[in-house]
């Protein structure tokens, strides 16, 4: 079985939300499917997996570690994040077509089920506090088990999320700090202490005010904050973890396993936040995930993505040892699901693959064509009251 093309569909849900798919396909007519993180980078991610495919094509779908180590290696100059992205779009769909090879679920080709079923957090907002806390209670009402908010702006976002020009808001880090501690306490009054809540700074706070925010929180019991400070120094991690006993969750922006190396060696976090379809793959993800393991770090993957991505991320889940809980925004097979009819399960809070071979998830390629997008798109922009650019 060889590798025969690998093409790029970055496509729009009919709610304008923006998948970049991979598909994979090979000369014994199976396909597998994969999906890559930075959609918003898409034209570049786009023109990497067409220089990738020059390795890819042509050879055996099987040998998933040597080709890794090409696309990864091969240019002498190591891959970071848009070769990443692309890598991690291809192995997946690798993965899918090993899995869809010998007529198994993904898991088990990944070392068999851990687990029946892995646990989920979606996302909650609001406006205000209370439209806040209503919607977690009607999340908790339909059986999630966990609830995961995020660090507030004080100024409503103006303009579209993701669209053509960035949309706008104002972050005052002590205003911000109180809002968060104020909804958070909120939500731990209203859901009560056996639901879990996690909370996303989302980078936005320097790590003085993030350990502000840390220490306030303790008393709510997190189940852990997440991003509290930027991404680019991992080593800021210890600084933050000597002053606060909150459990800290971290990687999402990280492209490869050597990010991961200092946070885990030093245990200066308690979550990884793997992203599959940034870190490379899930060629890349078990290692970090085995490594974490040795430092009993539990895995907590990144997934705002689409059904390809959940279902990936479930897939590893179900086959690791060390798994906190799974991102899971929507219900699977709740959305997108024209462009993805077969999707993964869920029911009560929890997720799992179907007993099906490869990934667990189909694309339909007709209704794709339909609704190829320009992927291009801007991430908010958030200023402080002097004006001054802060993370998104």
């Amino acid at each position: 079985m060889k590798v025969t093309q690998i093409r790029s569909f970055p496509v729009r849900d009919v709610d304008g939300r923006l998948y970049f798919i991979v598909r994979v396909d090979t000369d014994a007519g199976i396909y597998g499917l994969g999906e890559v993180g930075v959609a918003r980078l898409g034209r570049s991610i786009a023109i990497a997996i067409d220089h990738l495919s020059e390795i890819v094509v042509g050879s055996d779908p099987w040998e998933t570690e040597r080709l890794w180590q090409q696309m990864f290696r091969g240019l002498f100059f190591p891959a970071e994040r848009v070769y990443a992205c692309a890598i991690s779009g291809i192995d997946i769909a690798l993965w899918d077509i090993k899995a869809k090879s010998v007529g198994m679920p993904l898991y088990k080709i990944l070392g068999g089920p851990t687990r029946e079923k892995v646990v989920c957090y979606p996302h909650v907002g609001g406006e205000t506090t209370q439209e806040l806390v209503d919607d977690a209670l009607r999340h908790v009402d339909e059986g999630w088990k966990f609830v995961r908010t995020g660090q507030p702006t004080t100024t409503p976002l103006v303009g579209e999320y993701g669209g053509r020009e960035a949309a706008t808001a104002e972050l005052d880090p002590m205003k911000s700090i109180s809002m968060a501690v104020e909804q958070f306490g909120a939500l731990r009054e209203a859901v009560g202490p056996d639901i879990q809540i996690c909370t996303d700074v989302h980078t936005r706070l320097d790590p003085t005010y993030s350990i502000a925010l840390c220490r306030q929180l303790e008393e709510f019991k997190p189940f852990f904050v997440e991003d509290a400070v930027r991404s680019e120094n991992p080593a800021s991690y210890k600084n933050v973890r000597r002053q606060t006993s909150v459990p800290l969750a971290a990687g999402e922006h990280w492209w490869s396993k050597w990010p991961f190396r200092e946070v885990i060696e030093d245990e200066s976090i308690d979550y990884c936040r793997i992203d599959l379809c940034i870190v490379g793959g899930i060629t890349e993800t078990l290692k970090i995930t085995h490594w974490a393991e040795a430092h009993y770090i539990d895995i907590v993957p990144h997934n705002p993505l689409g059904p390809v991505s959940t279902a990936a991320c479930v897939s590893v889940c179900m086959a690791s040892t060390n798994v906190g809980v799974q991102e899971m925004p929507r219900k699977p097979g709740t959305f997108a699901t024209d462009l993805f009819p077969q999707q993964i399960e869920w029911k009560d809070g929890y997720a799992w693959c179907p007993d099906t071979p490869g990934i667990g998830v189909d694309f339909d390629i007709e209704v794709a064509e339909q609704r190829i997008s320009d992927p291009r798109g801007w991430s908010p922009h958030l200023r402080r009251p002097d004006g001054a650019f802060t993370n998104n």
